[in-house]
Formats: structure tokens, sequence, C-alpha cells
């Protein structure tokens, strides 16, 4: 009689152990073909959005991004460079054109620096102690013959903690924004205006230059208006933007019928506006001052938009500070800083893709602005403190007030409106009036677009240091950053951006950070935890699988 060949006879293993063996290759051939995640996260921070996908995937040519952060680093900075290599990783399954290296700073800090990429200073807590390290938290996006250097880590904020947790945050914008700023072929053109008394470019040059990199700038004559008039409005409508940085020389009629009609043609504008005459210079000579009147002739223009700046200026017990001489030791003259309730120190509107993440913004000399009913959309961007107070025009100001203590109950008129984005089918402040000059295509009504009005025109004027021009939002005595540059250079991405970009930037993302001071005070307790629950466990399995043996081989 023949005997049937038993399931566990050793043909039949070897058999189950190859279809095994087999199957983890055709597993593994098709997972390196295919690229899946499944983002189970509350907060969504593995999903790439629409925008991302709809840049990413018309990339038709190499893209390489060189990221600096290779290295030995504490957990929460390893943190930081692994979410970016999860977050390129699915650039990489969306687009093989779209290649990543990370790359170990050390021993190439010289070029780095050459190249624009400034070290970062990183604090370390370990057994209880703290110690500094160098890094290099940036990446360089490389396509065809242009690059484009992206920091990776936030600037705006104060804890180590927040700052990673703003990084990791912004990383879907930073990216993406890089990527198609160094892949789009067209720039944005931008006017300068000029020939009101705008500021002198050495004033604007810590915006300029940065923007430059992005966009095409040109200054442009808006008084040529008055001699030419349509030639020079078929070439403001060439441009995308115009930015009318504090002017102090009246507008003409032809001048605002240009610029309205610019807006009509789906222009933006960013209008920086100072209706108050006030400066500091003539306090340091007389030490005391007349605010006066500024007549712009820009009201009904404003008027027809929504909007109206008023004739008056705000002190804000939240404010910045002005260097005075204090005193004079040895000879030399003693500076010290004090509050100047003229410079309030704005905290923009977090709930905005604009001014998300911003620090404090600081305006000099500001007016308020009154919205007014209509079908135009108003956001406020910038405001007052609750604790802050307009006051009329004439006003006469003097360095005295430095030296009085202000009670909050006289700064008791609440936040008030210091910059509004406006946006919606404007109606032309010409539409029921006698055109300054005649023009082929009037348009009465734009179609939807928008602007941006400040009440104050030193908010994008940088300082100037031993005749040359510091980065916007830095001061020339302290060298402490307020939040101008980037408010000011997100506002005029907004105006221009087609493509949603900004709104990756209201991306909130939960970070649980460990107690430093726990693990250090429970840190042998956690070890001997590690250590031993493991060899516990080998014992238990090691007892009940005897235990089991010795029951089935009993019987």
């Amino acid at each position: 009689m023949i005997k049937s060949v038993k399931n566990n006879s050793p043909f039949n293993k070897i058999i189950f152990i190859t279809l095994i063996f087999l199957g983890f290759i055709i597993l593994n051939f098709i997972s390196s073909k295919l690229y899946s995640k499944f983002d189970l996260t509350s907060d969504k921070r593995y999903s790439l959005t629409e925008t991302t996908t709809n840049i990413v995937s018309n990339i038709k040519s190499p893209l390489l991004v060189k990221i600096y952060l290779e290295g030995d680093f504490p957990p929460e900075f390893k943190r930081l460079q692994l979410e970016i290599k999860q977050h390129l990783e699915q650039i990489n399954s969306l687009n093989k054109n779209i290649s990543y290296s990370f790359i170990n700073p050390l021993g190439k800090e010289k070029k780095l620096i050459k190249n624009g990429l400034k070290p970062s200073k990183l604090a370390i807590q370990e057994q209880g102690k703290t110690s500094q390290m160098v890094i290099f938290p940036w990446a360089t996006i490389i396509h065809k013959n242009k690059s484009i250097n992206v920091s990776l880590l936030s600037s705006n904020a104060k804890t180590q903690e927040a700052i990673l947790q703003n990084s990791i945050e912004n990383l879907e914008f930073l990216f993406t924004d890089a990527i198609y700023k160094v892949t789009k072929d067209k720039k944005e053109n931008i006017a300068v205006l000029t020939g009101n008394n705008e500021l002198d470019f050495i004033y604007l040059d810590g915006l300029l230059k940065t923007l430059s990199q992005y966009y095409h700038l040109e200054p442009f004559p808006l008084d040529s208006a008055n001699i030419i008039p349509q030639k020079t409005l078929k070439l403001l409508n060439k441009f995308d933007l115009a930015i009318v940085a504090k002017p102090t020389k009246r507008f003409t009629e032809n001048e605002k019928f240009t610029l309205d009609q610019f807006q009509a043609n789906n222009g933006k504008t960013l209008w920086l506006i100072d209706n108050v005459i006030a400066e500091n210079d003539s306090l340091a000579k007389n030490g005391k001052n007349l605010a006066l009147n500024r007549e712009l002739n820009l009201t009904d223009l404003f008027f027809n938009y929504g909007a109206r700046v008023k004739y008056n200026l705000v002190k804000d017990l939240y404010s910045s500070t002005i260097k005075l001489a204090s005193g004079n030791i040895g000879g030399k003259t003693q500076y010290k800083d004090f509050l100047w309730h003229y410079y309030p120190l704005v905290n923009p509107n977090k709930e905005h893709v604009i001014s998300k993440n911003i620090p404090a913004v600081q305006l000099k000399f500001a007016s308020t602005i009154d919205t007014l009913k209509n079908d135009i959309k108003k956001t406020i961007l910038l405001q007052s403190s609750p604790i802050s107070k307009p006051y009329g025009i004439p006003l006469e100001y003097s360095f005295d007030e430095i030296n009085s203590k202000p009670s909050k109950q006289n700064y008791n008129n609440g936040n008030k409106i210091l910059g509004v984005l406006l946006e919606g089918e404007f109606k032309s402040a010409y539409k029921d009036r006698i055109q300054p000059f005649k023009i082929e295509n009037f348009i009465p009504i734009s179609k939807p677009n928008k602007m941006i009005l400040i009440a104050d025109g030193d908010i994008i004027k940088n300082e100037i240091l031993q005749g040359k021009p510091l980065d916007l939002g830095i001061d020339k005595w302290t060298g402490i950053k307020n939040g101008n540059k980037e408010f000011l250079l997100n506002s005029i991405q907004y105006l221009l951006d087609d493509n949603g970009l900004l709104k990756l930037r209201s991306k909130n993302i939960k970070l649980r950070f460990l107690d430093k001071e726990k693990v250090y005070q429970e840190n042998i307790f956690w070890q001997v935890i590690n250590i031993i629950t493991p060899l516990l466990l080998l014992v238990v399995f090691g007892i009940a699988y005897t235990f089991y043996r010795r029951k089935k081989y009993s019987d």
C-alpha cells in the first residue's frame, strides 16, 4: 500500500517557503514602482494641496533640490529633517523630474556663506547642559540655469520649539513657492511710481532688492500723465502691480484717472499713504513739531473703493522705541531707548494668509482708516492695539511726552484700522463724472480685483547706516528685526498670486514636544525600563513556550 505525502513533508515546506520568497520579491518590485501613502493624521500634514500638485506636475525638465541638513542633530531637528524628506518623497512620486539630496555642510561653510546661505546657531540641551552648534538650515533649488535659496527655519518665533513648529507648518509653502518661482518663464511686472515726491529709491532698497529676485521692477513716472495722458495709461496697463510709496505731492486729476483705469483694467495697487505731515527730523532741532494735513487729493478715489484715510495720528501704548541722547559721560554722548507712542507696533491679522506667522509690524505716524458700506469685501490686515487713541490734526507733539506717564484710561479707544485689503468689482471714481482726458475703452466697473491700502508710508522705508541702505525691518541701533518686509512681500504676492500659493501658509500642524526637564529628571528610570522590559518579555515568552511544549508532548 502506497503512503500519501503528508502536508508537513519537507517537499511541501520547500514549496511554501519558495512561494513566500517569490511573493516578497514581487511585492518589493511593485512597491518600487508605486508610491502611496495614507494620511490618517487629523491635520493632514502628509497630504499635498491641489496647488502643489498642479505646480509640481507641470515640470517637464530635471529639477534638483539640495538640502543642507545632513549631520548629527538633536531629536527636534531630526524631526524637521524627516518631515522635509517625507515631503520631497511625495513630490518625487508625483514627478520623477524632481530629485533631491541631503548634503552635510561640514567643510563647505565658506562656500555656502558666499552663496548667501547664512548659518544659524542651535541650542542643544543634553543631560541638563546647554551647548550650541552651527547649522545651515537651507535648501537650494536648481532648474536649468536658475537657482533659488530657501530658508527652512522660521525667524518669526522666540522659542526653539515655536521656530520648529512654524518651520514644519511652512514646508509645503516654502518648497512649492520656490519651485514655482524657479520654473516659471514669465515674471510679473511691478511699477514703482514716481512723480509725486515718493520715497527715494535708497529708502526702498531693502524691499526692492528682494522683490527683484521674483519680479521685474521698473520706476514709472506717473506725472507724465499730465503731458501725454493716453500714452501714460497705455504704458501703465502693461504692468501687473503699482506700488505707491509715501507720495507727498498732490495728485492731479489726470494722474488719478490713470490709476483709476489701471485698477479697472485688472491692475493691482499697493497704497502706502501718509495723510499727515509728521516727521521726527524737526523734533531733533526744536524738541517739538506741529502735525498738519497732507492734501493728496485721493479721498474721492478711495471713497469709491470703500475706504477713507482720516486726517489724524494714532498714539498706541503698545509701541516701538526711539533712541535719544540721555546724558554725557567722559565727553561721550550717552543714548537710551524711549517708548514713542507715535510708532505703533502692530500685530498683523493672524487669521489671514498674508500675515500668518509674521512678527509685529512697525508703523510711524500712522492714521486710521474708515471702511464704507458697499459691495467691496474688506479684510483688516493691520490695526492698533486696544490701548490706543487717534488724535485729530493739527496736533503739536514733542519729546516731552516721553517723560509723562500715560494713563490707560486715556487710551481705551479700542482697535483702529491701519491697513485693509479690498477685494471685489471696483467702481470707477469717474463713472458719473467728466473724464479728465478721453480714452477709447473707458471701464466703469472692473472685473473682480484687489488692492491693499496702508495708512502709513514709512512701513516700506528702510533705514540708512553710514550711507548704505539696510534690509527693510532692521533697526540700525538695536539690530532688532520687525515684520515689515515679510508683510509687504506677502501682500504683493497675494495681490499677484493666481495660483493660491499663499493659501498653503494656512496649514496648521500640531507637534508634540518632549518635556526636556522631565526627560532629564527621569532619564535613568526610563533607561532601566528600556533595558529590563525586553528581557522580562523574553523570560515570560520562554517560560510560556516551554510550558506549551511540555503540555503538548506529554499527552
